[in-house]
């Protein structure tokens, strides 16, 4: 890997630019994630303070149909105060529950539909500034139908359409879910790459 010199700024190792945590100032634990604020020492040797929401982790299926259509949920997200369309998705129980398990048991949750074949698009952080989470995308072919069964305070409603119409959702702002809309573009490299 190369170091990009940007002019009038110095040149730092990775260990130079590292932050360590130098104390706990309070925690918040909640049932799905927890709120943490640290004091830490820069590179420099000043203190600061980061606060940060810890994340176990969280898994999203993108379930296409052997037609190529795809398979989302819509419901209301409280945060935002919207209906969203987005593809299921649900967190990690732990460090030690596995994406791929998981991801099928939301899937079959969140949409009734069982999956001959999961496939892992990509993992990524969705926001290394305040949080931990990584989230793990997989690509679901073989579908099945089935009768879902969300979490009791869960309401979802299945919506199928094709690629070029939800794609037109994302491009109108419809479809703002940051992991629908990475989710969307990952498969369809993964399809170009494939050609």
């Amino acid at each position: 890997m190369t170091t990009k010199t940007i002019p009038g700024a110095a040149r730092r190792k990775t260990a130079e630019l590292r932050e360590t945590r130098i104390r706990t100032l309070g925690r918040l634990p909640g049932k799905a994630v927890s709120f943490r604020v640290d004091e830490v020492r820069l590179p420099d040797g000043r203190k600061a303070v980061r606060g940060y929401m810890e994340h176990a982790g969280a898994v999203a299926v993108l379930p296409v149909l052997d037609d190529g259509r795809i398979v989302f949920v819509r419901q209301h997200r409280y945060p935002v105060g919207r209906d969203t369309l987005e593809i299921p998705a649900g967190k990690l129980n732990g460090p030690g529950d596995d994406p791929a398990a998981r991801a099928r048991a939301e899937l079959g949750e969140e949409t009734g539909c069982t999956a001959r074949r999961l496939t892992r698009l990509l993992s990524f952080w969705p926001s290394t500034a305040f949080s931990t989470e990584i989230l793990h995308i997989y690509l679901a072919r073989g579908l099945r139908e089935g009768v879902p069964c969300p979490d009791e305070d869960e309401f979802v409603e299945t919506v199928i359409l094709g690629f070029r119409e939800a794609w037109a959702l994302v491009r109108s702002g419809r479809i703002k879910d940051a992991k629908t809309v990475i989710a969307l573009q990952a498969w369809k490299i993964k399809e170009l790459e494939n050609r």
